[in-house]
């Protein structure tokens, strides 16, 4: 681990407190609909959506039901609370993707929220030859392992404990195929630093200012999905921020050395 990743610390408590700002931005987000609407749009391609730590597909019914309306085929996870890789939850994941790999004949794309990220991009580790590509949102999957507000409520549902430096470095890998993490500078729970993806010819990183229990349906998070999700399969290309998305989505490398 390096010396800038275990300096990392957890959000303090003036963004944890700004979490609350989640009901807004869904509110937001649904006065926002008609202009979502606008949003590229699906070929019809499985997607697969995973919830966050402690939630279930309850929680991604809104991103689901946009993802379904602009033509896209979107399913949950299925399997109840996300509390970790506990046993046969792997498996079972994997499972239900290639089932939907085998019955549509193509490709799926995974969307990961928090937790359910680092799920999106094991999955796509694992089997790549099924996967179109992986979205996180606010998913902490490099730097320091405790850099957030919820490890401890973590390891206790989980039953894992975070001081496996090999198992971080597998985490910390980037799948194999196009790879895209959303994240928020603004992030309550998850220190950002985490969720920054080094750009690479598959891998690159969109901000936008989200909470993170608000991220998976916030407005802005919700178009750059449909945009990363729309590109025709084997021909991704980096998000770009062009025209007036210059200003809705700022430089996520600002600051940082992005390779």
């Amino acid at each position: 681990m390096s010396a800038h990743a275990s300096r990392l610390k957890p959000p303090g408590a003036v963004l944890l407190a700004l979490e609350g700002r989640a009901f807004w931005e869904l509110g937001a987000t649904i006065a926002a609909y008609p202009v979502l609407r606008q949003a590229p749009r699906g070929d019809g391609h499985p997607v697969v959506v995973f919830p966050g730590l402690a939630a279930s597909d309850i929680t991604t019914v809104p991103l689901r039901g946009f993802l379904d309306a602009q033509g896209f085929d979107s399913h949950g996870w299925k399997l109840k609370l996300n509390f970790g890789p506990r046993k046969g939850v792997l498996e079972a994941s994997i499972d239900r993707v290639r089932r939907f790999r085998k019955s549509s004949g193509r490709k799926v794309s995974l969307v990961g929220w928090s937790l359910g990220g680092v799920f999106a991009r094991e999955i796509a580790k694992l089997i790549p030859e099924d996967v179109r590509c992986v979205v996180t949102l606010g998913s902490p999957f490099t730097g320091h392992p405790k850099a957030n507000n919820a490890w401890r409520f973590y390891q206790l549902v989980s039953g894992h404990k975070l001081d496996d430096d090999r198992a971080m470095e597998h985490v910390r890998r980037p799948p194999p195929v196009p790879t895209t993490s959303i994240f928020s500078r603004t992030d309550g729970i998850v220190a950002w630093q985490c969720s920054l993806q080094p750009a690479s010819d598959h891998a690159e990183s969109i901000e936008v200012q989200a909470s993170h229990l608000g991220i998976g349906m916030h407005a802005a998070a919700w178009y750059a999905i449909a945009d990363r999700l729309a590109q025709p399969e084997g021909r991704w290309q980096p998000f770009h921020r062009l025209g007036w998305r210059q200003w809705l989505y700022h430089d996520p490398y600002r600051g940082e050395n992005p390779r």
